[in-house]
């Protein structure tokens, strides 16, 4: 009895695998479908991770020599001797200040006579003007007489044509006083032109001259360049033209400030386009302290994504 038992429990274990067996046919269990989508969501989070965020253009980064507005070289306007010198590298001077002065002795000396000549005709001038009066008071009573029958018709003429000579005689020393003034004038510009004299607040950066020194007119003697504000000159590609605008900010810096950053905003950005380069020309003025930064210094100019 107990083997008979023993059998049935076995027909019926096997009875019961069977069924569920068939039951299933070929469906997955639960367990192992939900698995599969776990791990195609793990393989498409590792797939999009592996991708990363679409691709930037990269940041465009320009160079130019650092520039000033007020930069030139002060030449010689006539021939002459260098006299003295009173400034030197790397003095800075205000606008108007007296950097050396040309031998001007001579011009003086015919400055001088040029202003005798002007008192000397100022003063015949004046005397022609006060016969003129006489003539005029004689004129008067002349008319008066004759009214009265006291003098003849062309002692009247006479006395007419007397004053009528003064006023031409006045017109012409008139003439020849604006003609002395002129050449005193001219001779005043010559002596002016034998000053050296400083255009703008600026810092002597170069002098080409010494004194005893002849020069000729249009000889370089002094280079002379402000020092603010400090600006960068460059050019873009057409394709950035409409993208940088007037007040814009880019990074500034340079190899040879090593460790300094600064900021220019631009300034002026060129209408046209260059058809020659296909390129525009962008001006950005630094702002704030400029650091060790100065003018012929190299600069970078990092601009921004200006899509």
């Amino acid at each position: 009895m107990q083997r008979s038992g023993v059998r049935k429990l076995i027909l019926f274990a096997i009875v019961v695998a069977a069924m569920q067996a068939a039951g299933c046919g070929d469906d997955k269990p639960q367990g192992v479908t939900a698995s599969n989508a776990a791990a195609s969501a793990v393989a498409a989070s590792a797939s999009t991770d592996q991708a990363g965020p679409a691709p930037r253009e990269p940041s465009l980064v320009v160079s130019g020599p650092i520039i000033v507005e007020h930069e030139v070289d002060l030449t010689a306007q006539r021939d002459g001797v260098v006299a003295k010198v009173f400034y030197d590298v790397p003095a800075r001077v205000k606008a108007g200040t007296l950097l050396a002065q040309l031998d001007d002795r001579q011009l003086q000396a015919q400055l001088e006579s040029a202003r005798a000549k002007s008192r000397s005709v100022e003063d015949d001038l004046n005397n022609w003007k006060a016969e003129r009066e006489v003539m005029e008071a004689d004129y008067t009573r002349a008319q008066q007489a004759g009214a009265q029958g006291l003098i003849s018709v062309q002692q009247v003429q006479h006395a007419k044509y007397e004053v009528e000579s003064r006023d031409w005689d006045i017109k012409r020393v008139t003439e020849l006083l604006n003609n002395a003034r002129d050449d005193e004038h001219s001779l005043e510009l010559e002596v002016e032109k034998t000053k050296i004299i400083a255009p703008f607040d600026a810092l002597v950066a170069r002098r080409y001259i010494r004194e005893s020194q002849s020069v000729a007119k249009g000889d370089r003697l002094f280079w002379v360049t402000s020092e603010a504000p400090l600006l960068v000159r460059f050019t873009l590609p057409e394709g950035r033209f409409g993208k940088v605008h007037v007040g814009q900010q880019f990074g500034v810096d340079s190899p040879d400030a090593v460790g300094e950053h600064h900021l220019a905003r631009v300034r002026e950005i060129s209408p046209v386009v260059d058809p020659a380069s296909g390129t525009f020309e962008v001006l950005v003025e630094l702002a704030g302290n400029p650091g060790s930064l100065r003018p012929g210094m190299t600069a970078s100019v990092h601009l921004d994504q200006l899509q």
